[in-house]
């Protein structure tokens, strides 16, 4: 249904404008009494075989979703419903950012992807923080967290430990966001130097802590296998717990749209189908070459359960979806679920 009929309609109107509608109503719904329940008990599954404990958090199931879809921890609760196992909001900054001027998200229909150039628009830290205090305790949060586009590169610690501090205390894990292409030279960050100290001053931050909270990097998958070597070593020395392999690329070399309508789309990071090989690809070598010594959550370009496979079975412990969600539905989930609950 959702494929046959809502998504031709929803693909009618611009991307950013039915993100905002649709979680908006999404919200409205789940206020009706008994809503909330009903999604539920359509969408989840439930069983002891997806059931994981990663980074010692324990997930009812390994499907999360994707940082994007929830900037501002506006609707964690209601997304959650849809059977996912974790949410993951952000990529919020320390304060609040417009992004990119628009249009600044592009579906490619041919290609099942999108190209996008946000730039991590967002309401600032302090806001997701207000909107997390009353948060379920069963529902496991990562917190995403970048550096505002004005901040330079030599002053980026700063930002991503106010983040820090201010989401501790309501998150359950924290993920470094070095790898948006869509911030200029946020990238030069995944560089072996300045990476090394600056998740080294976040481990710090965490030990310093009564609690400490998992710390995962989300890489690029556009790096070399010799960054990728240097990703490896970078995790070894300063004890993170994890890597999210990968964010949007800027390859677009496998791309099946009109390249004239590439070219005037312009700048941005793609995702989808189009990232799912180079994402496998980086998950497979990160973990072969650490001897899977620590774990991989896997993004990119999942659009079915045989997708989540072999991403999980590359050396992902656990995966995320957003471009596949709203190309193929909240259904995903379930069928993801379902299939991985019957190996």
């Amino acid at each position: 249904m959702y494929k046959l009929i809502l998504r031709p309609l929803l693909f009618l109107i611009s991307p950013e404008k039915v993100h905002h509608w649709v979680t908006g109503g999404l919200k409205l719904a789940c206020k009706i009494p008994g809503k909330k329940a009903a999604l539920k008990a359509f969408f989840n599954v439930k069983s002891p075989k997806l059931e994981r404990e990663v980074f010692g958090l324990k997930f009812p199931n390994p499907v999360g979703l994707a940082a994007g879809c929830d900037k501002n921890a506006e609707f964690y609760e209601e997304l959650a419903c849809f059977g996912f196992g974790f949410i993951e909001i952000g990529t919020v900054t320390p304060v609040a950012q417009d992004g990119n001027p628009q249009p600044r998200m592009f579906r490619l229909p041919k290609d099942n992807g999108l190209i996008n150039r946000m730039g991590f628009n967002n309401l600032g830290v302090e806001a997701a923080v207000q909107r997390l205090k009353n948060r379920s305790p069963n529902l496991i949060i990562g917190g995403n967290i970048g550096k505002n586009k004005t901040t330079p590169n030599e002053d980026a610690t700063s930002d991503y430990e106010k983040c820090f501090h201010a989401l501790h205390d309501y998150v359950d894990y924290f993920v470094v966001n070095v790898s948006s292409p869509n911030t200029p030279n946020l990238r030069d960050l995944q560089e072996k130097e300045p990476l090394t100290k600056l998740l080294s001053h976040l481990i710090e931050l965490n030990e310093s802590k009564l609690t400490q909270k998992p710390i995962l990097l989300k890489i690029a998958p556009d790096l070399t296998n010799s960054q990728l070597d240097d990703i490896v070593a970078i995790v070894s020395y300063t004890k993170i717990a994890g890597v999210i392999a990968t964010n949007t690329t800027i390859d677009r070399s496998v791309l099946k749209t009109d390249k004239q309508i590439i070219e005037d789309i312009g700048a941005g990071g793609v995702s989808g189908k189009p990232a799912k090989k180079r994402s496998t690809e980086v998950i497979r070598y990160l973990h072969t070459k650490s001897n899977g010594s620590f774990p991989i959550i896997g993004v990119g370009g999942i659009h079915s359960a045989e997708d989540a496979i072999e991403k999980l079975e590359a050396g992902a412990s656990l995966i995320q979806i957003f471009t596949g969600f709203i190309y193929e539905g909240p259904g995903l989930i379930k069928s993801i679920n379902k299939r991985l609950a019957n190996i």
